[in-house]
């Protein structure tokens, strides 16, 4: 470890005037180089197998040839990381048979089976959060079908729930519940996938509207409001009129607002009356919180209930006005701009292009077959489309996102194929800035999620390019030093019992540039610069070799080197 940190300092110094300040040096300037802009302020018992994967249907090669940084390339967008064997996949059947086959992969064994297999149903853990994390971490970083897992990420961070915002008890549950919600309707049809989030428990503990009551003219009391606006603003028709592009629909050059305090109000009467689905049963087993919520129609408003234009008649009962309500909030023409945009945002890039917009948003209205809302075509738009498979895109400043920091540790996991031990996974918590990520799967500070897609860094280049950087509310001088110092001591040491397996690693080591060659692409999908490669083969040249112990000490110092690369961190 001693030996990685005066190797990095050495480089730093090479090549700056500035005092060396340690490995955090490097990526600090790395993020303001790579995107022109400063960081921005920040907003609020052995390990089993993975299920195996069944052997892929034939497929034909593909049409094109495809290289191995482009096959990884396509991985940084349409998974959780690139792996070897990934990109041996991807350059055989090409882009579109590799989707085809992981659209095809069955789904992994559920977070909730995994929680009960660890006898965490234990009404002991009632009242705490034992196994949440792990539990999160562990489909992520294992499961084989990992475009499902991306997609189901990308998802959580526009339909917003959080591990520290759920109630009633059995977080751990709420939160295994939620996110095997999400990742069952990944490649579904998002009217359904919205269904199914207006019912889930986690949810209605989440934004509040579990045990919402309608309105008592006695006392004043109203519905609760909060679902029924965050279902608009964030998850379905956003703030503004949209065009099909994206873009905002201007009248005399002002934008027109999608809804009002009184659409608010007329859905929030819908949210009334649900609660759990007890079943005859108590909360004392946490299988409540996987069931739907169900109506109590004595406690739902049964009176006309207005917003959008639409009016839901008076007797209308609680299941067939939520039925209506998503129906009408569906129908939106700004549905598919809104959702198409905000997935291309979390897949590929930050700043698509109108028209890459309007071909996607177009998919989504329309999936060939008049059908609405079909996320597996969107994905499939969206990873297919020139605008994200056009290698002569990375050439262009104003193309790709920031890794955000979950992928980033994602792809040194995936890439090095970590296992834990004791089947524990405990990785824990990385929320905190200063000593881990500063991000954490399902555990964003409010529903607005980690940072959101329309954040400018201020006093920026990004800024005044009219561009923005959504992943840069989350960097700052904390979040840059804690992310590479985490980093450092998960290459060296591991998480816990969770360790990489450098085995590929360790015959390349003696040879600084064969090793970088390799770690280039599969992390950077080859887009290193050659002076970037050239200060840090420099470096490890000067660090001792010829033994096992040597060897690994170099992989562990190139490792973190390209970890903390602007090339990485920004994913063209």
């Amino acid at each position: 470890m001693e030996e990685i940190e005066s190797t990095t300092e050495s480089l730093l110094e090479r090549d700056s005037a500035v005092p060396a300040r340690g490995l955090a040096a490097i990526v600090g300037g790395a993020l303001v180089s790579a995107c022109g802009g400063g960081g921005g302020a920040s907003s609020p018992a052995p390990t089993p197998s993975p299920s195996p994967t069944p052997a892929p249907t034939p497929v034909p090669p593909p049409a094109e040839t495809i290289t191995p940084a482009q096959a990884s390339r396509f991985l940084a967008q349409a998974s959780m990381a690139a792996t070897r064997e990934q990109i041996a996949r991807v350059q055989a059947v090409g882009y579109a048979g590799w989707l085809d086959e992981q659209f095809a992969l069955a789904p992994s064994a559920s977070r909730w089976d995994w929680l009960v297999s660890k006898g965490l149903d234990a009404l002991t853990n009632k009242n705490g959060e034992a196994g949440a994390d792990p539990v999160i971490w562990r489909h992520m970083l294992t499961s084989p079908d990992t475009l499902r897992q991306r997609v189901t990420l990308a998802l959580s961070e526009i339909l917003v729930a959080s591990v520290s915002g759920f109630n009633g008890g059995w977080k751990a549950f709420s939160a295994a519940a939620y996110l095997d919600l999400l990742e069952g309707q990944a490649f579904g049809n998002y009217r359904t996938l919205l269904q199914q989030v207006s019912t889930s428990a986690p949810m209605g503990e989440y934004l509040t509207f579990r045990g919402n009551l309608k309105a008592n003219a006695g006392t004043g009391a109203l519905p609760d409001e909060n679902y029924a606006r965050e279902v608009m603003q964030l998850f379905t028709i956003g703030l503004v009129q949209l065009n099909l592009d994206g873009t905002a629909k201007l009248v005399a050059g002002a934008q027109q607002e999608t809804y009002g305090l009184d659409d608010i109000g007329g859905l929030a009467r819908v949210f009334t009356g649900w609660n759990y689905d007890l079943a005859g049963g108590d909360t004392n087993t946490p299988a409540f919180k996987k069931r739907p919520m169900a109506v109590t129609s004595s406690r739902h408003e049964t009176g006309s209930k207005t917003f959008l234009g639409t009016t839901i008649a008076a007797g209308t009962s609680g299941d067939d006005s939520l039925r209506i309500a998503l129906d009408t909030i569906f129908a939106h023409p700004n549905v598919a701009p809104f959702i198409g945009r905000q997935l291309i945002l979390r897949l590929v890039c930050s700043n698509p292009s109108p028209a890459y917009v309007t071909r996607v948003a177009s998919v989504f209205n329309n999936d060939g077959a008049g059908v609405k809302g079909n996320l597996k075509a969107v994905v499939r738009a969206i990873l297919l489309d020139d605008e994200a498979r056009n290698a002569a895109r990375t050439a262009d400043p104003a193309f790709g996102k920031q890794r955000e920091p979950i992928l980033r540790l994602a792809a040194w996991a995936r890439a090095f194929k970590v296992t834990s031990s004791g089947n524990a996974w405990n990785i824990g918590n990385t929320s905190d800035p200063a000593s881990r990520l500063g991000q954490s799967p399902l555990r964003a500070s409010s529903v607005f999620n980690f940072f959101r897609p329309g954040y400018i860094p201020p006093n920026s280049a990004i800024g005044s390019a009219g561009l923005v950087a959504p992943e840069f509310q989350i960097t700052n001088e904390s979040s840059v030093v804690g992310y590479v110092n985490f980093m450092q001591n998960a290459v060296s040491r591991g998480i816990g019992d969770v360790k990489a397996d450098y085995s590929t690693l360790i015959p390349l080591a003696d040879n600084p540039q064969a090793l970088l060659d390799e770690l280039n692409l599969l992390l950077a999908a080859g887009q290193l610069s050659a002076a970037t490669v050239a200060l840090m083969r420099g470096a490890l040249a000067t660090m001792a070799s010829g033994t096992d112990a040597a060897r690994l000490n170099r992989v562990h110092a190139a490792l973190v080197l390209v970890l903390a690369a602007p090339e990485f961190i920004i994913q063209k």
